[in-house]
């Protein structure tokens, strides 16, 4: 095959997209909660109707000035605009298929569902609080974790003074549930 009609990859494909994000494990939902799925349709929104506009406009206007080799603002605003087309799939792929999940309905629960702020201890004797969050919005920065992180899958289900096995690669860890909280409505 002549090399003029293969395809070249320069790293813009739609499954290459962020890949700081997990992938949905098959045959699960994208459970999100209703703030996190207003974040990311504010995001989705912001793009489309800000942020690429204004970046249109400027390779628009790179474009203009003639030789575009050496145009730093139409190389720069082109790349620009494929990362943001690229963020726009992505959001508009997962807001198609997440799952929103109230977690107020749980409120005064002391069992263990998704969208939970859960204490526990740990078998060292260390307390933890995590917030149990959908794939797209946990932030382990704020003690969020993902629904499908090991502590996560460890914690779902249990109830207050249960005890709980974690995997960690150097060994079983006991975790105790100590407080189980849900927001308000």
């Amino acid at each position: 095959m002549n090399k003029a009609f293969t395809k070249e990859s320069d790293g813009d494909d739609d499954d290459d997209d962020l890949g700081a994000l997990p992938p949905i494990p098959t045959g699960s939902k994208n459970y999100i909660t209703p703030q996190g799925y207003q974040r990311l349709r504010d995001e989705l929104f912001a793009l489309i109707d800000t942020e690429r506009p204004q970046i249109v406009e400027i390779v628009h206007w790179a474009a203009s000035n003639g030789d575009r080799s050496e145009n730093g603002d139409y190389l720069y605003g082109k790349k620009r605009l494929r990362e943001i087309d690229r963020r726009i799939r992505f959001l508009t792929k997962r807001l198609e298929i997440a799952e929103v999940v109230d977690p107020a309905v749980h409120a005064g629960s002391d069992q263990v569902f998704f969208g939970a702020t859960v204490t526990y201890v740990e078998d060292d004797g260390t307390e933890r609080s995590v917030t149990i969050m959908g794939i797209d919005e946990a932030n382990s920065a704020q003690g969020e974790v993902s629904w499908i992180s090991p502590v996560a899958r460890a914690l779902l289900k249990a109830r207050v003074g249960d005890e709980v096995a974690l995997q960690t690669p150097g060994g079983v860890r006991m975790l105790e549930v100590v407080e189980v909280r849900y927001p308000d409505d």
